[in-house]
């Protein structure tokens, strides 16, 4: 892919979300590539930042209320290619579930141990250095 082509398709925004100890996945129903299980994320839409596009995609795929905690960082996605924009969020109101069904099979909180396990691959390290800080 391009630069190009690249900068031309919207950045995606994921919500980096960390509560008592675990963080937020969700499994696509259908995979990215090697991507099964991310963060709730999606593409940002004309006339929204990336902490928006963030808060948005969190309630319209899992029903949490976030509000932005900070941005994490920015980097062209090694397996997809996009830009992708970390933010990170905490929870203000709601459970999570799956309130998408046509894109989201399963949520789930996860502790370090089941993160790796889903994710086996490295973390931005920003959003490493995030988990480094936050998770048990």
């Amino acid at each position: 892919m391009t630069e190009q082509s690249t900068a031309e398709r919207p950045a995606i925004a994921a919500a980096v979300i960390v509560s008592h100890g675990q963080v937020l996945m969700v499994r696509r129903r259908e995979r990215e590539g090697q991507l099964s299980w991310q963060f709730p994320a999606g593409e940002v839409e004309p006339g929204e930042t990336g902490a928006d596009a963030a808060i948005r995609e969190t309630r319209e795929e899992v029903g949490l209320k976030v509000d932005v905690d900070r941005l994490l960082g920015e980097r062209v996605h090694p397996a997809t290619g996009r830009r992708m924009i970390y933010v990170a969020c905490t929870v203000l109101d709601g459970t999570a579930h799956v309130a998408d069904e046509d894109e989201l099979a399963e949520v789930e909180w996860c502790d370090r141990a089941k993160l790796t396990s889903y994710v086996p691959y490295p973390f931005f390290g920003p959003v490493q250095d995030y988990f480094d800080t936050r998770l048990a």
